[in-house]
């Protein structure tokens, strides 16, 4: 059976929450200090809250405050130098050579700095295409119309299809559309809606039997 991969990209297929992560929770909090015009506080539990109840701030403040999402999305993921922000294991571009089918980026992040990752990771030349943010019509994960817009424009069955994340709600998700689902995570929690759980993608090719 032919299958596609589904790889989310930040806390997935390399580590953000050393470096990257930090930077663009502060970038967000000054963005939303400036634009709603808050305290630094505020403007905190304004994207907490947000990233908690739709799943990214983004959504949040297009909804509620008619926040222009390429402005925000540009403004927010500039970085003074991301390559030596990057964490990455080299493993991880073997590991993904391995897996026999289709392999398709599917990120919340905007474009411009998924492009930038992929080029200073190597990982560019792994993957058939690259669904960012803005090619999901700004309907992040996981909300079900992302994940539709995508499944749609590249003509995928869900049921054939492999979601490979580090957010369990966004594997929820995938679970519902009828995907099979990798759990990226050190977590000792279990879930119904995870097929396989793994430390790192590096562990994938000898977990593919379980798909």
């Amino acid at each position: 059976m032919n299958r596609t991969w589904l790889f989310d990209l930040d806390n997935t297929l390399h580590h953000a929450t050393p470096h990257i992560f930090p930077h663009i929770n502060r970038s967000m909090t000054e963005y939303i200090e400036r634009h709603l015009v808050v305290e630094p506080g505020e403007a905190s539990r304004i994207r907490q809250e947000y990233w908690v109840r739709y799943g990214a701030t983004l959504l949040g403040l297009t909804r509620h405050h008619g926040t222009n999402p390429d402005h925000f999305l540009r403004e927010t993921h500039q970085f003074p130098d991301l390559e030596r922000m990057v964490v990455f294991e080299r493993p991880v571009i073997h590991a993904l050579r391995r897996l026999p089918g289709r392999k398709i980026i599917f990120s919340n992040a905007p474009r411009h700095y998924t492009e930038a990752i992929l080029d200073i990771t190597g990982l560019g030349a792994c993957f058939d295409a690259i669904y960012s943010v803005e090619n999901v019509r700004y309907q992040p994960k996981p909300m079900r119309a992302g994940f539709r817009a995508l499944l749609q424009a590249e003509r995928l069955d869900p049921r054939r299809c492999i979601m490979v994340e580090d957010s369990l709600a966004n594997l929820v998700t995938a679970k519902k559309f009828g995907m099979k689902t990798v759990w990226v995570s050190t977590s000792y929690r279990k879930s119904p809606s995870v097929d396989v759980k793994i430390a790192s993608v590096v562990q994938l090719p000898g977990r593919c039997g379980q798909l």
